[in-house]
């Protein structure tokens, strides 16, 4: 059997503009997400929903533990496979779709510009995004396609 992991965060609501939720316009939907030692994350909702457009929203929070995971388990790869990595960034997208009161996530895509070592590095470094993609722990755990558009290239040579 493996092993459990937990984690544990707080949600604190910050929003009670003094009469409650007493109407839907009449209450902020800001909160603070904390958890031990570490700095804090002010949430809201998303703007459509009468949120800060300022502050991290569930959605937003949902596609980046996405593109952190996969970030996280591509370099493992790499780090063990030999393609030394030099660059990565990620412009990922979500897309959600509303329906009634609720609605649900119907993709994310991650985009990762990743800059390799050199250019012997290039095809093993996009065929890596599979076993990151695999061994992710975030894109296992949703109900929708998590799919990689990764560009890859090499140092330029001086």
């Amino acid at each position: 059997m493996g092993r459990t992991h937990t984690y544990e965060v707080a949600v604190r609501w910050t929003g009670n503009r003094g009469t409650g939720t007493s109407g839907y316009r009449d209450y902020g939907r800001d909160h603070d997400v904390e958890t031990d030692g570490r700095p804090g994350i002010e949430g809201s909702s998303d703007p459509a929903f009468r949120g800060d457009k300022s502050r991290w929203n569930p959605e937003l929070l949902l596609v980046a533990a996405l593109s952190e995971c996969h970030l996280l388990s591509y370099l493992h790869h790499c780090a063990v496979s030999g393609v030394v990595v030099t660059g990565y960034t990620d412009a990922a997208l979500g897309t959600m779709e509303q329906e009634g009161n609720g609605g649900r996530f119907t993709e994310v895509v991650l985009r990762p510009r990743i800059t390799v070592a050199s250019p012997d590095m290039v095809e093993a470094a996009v065929r890596l995004h599979e076993d990151a993609h695999r061994d992710c722990f975030i894109a296992s755990s949703v109900n929708f396609p998590v799919r990689h558009e990764p560009d890859v290239q090499a140092e330029a040579v001086t």
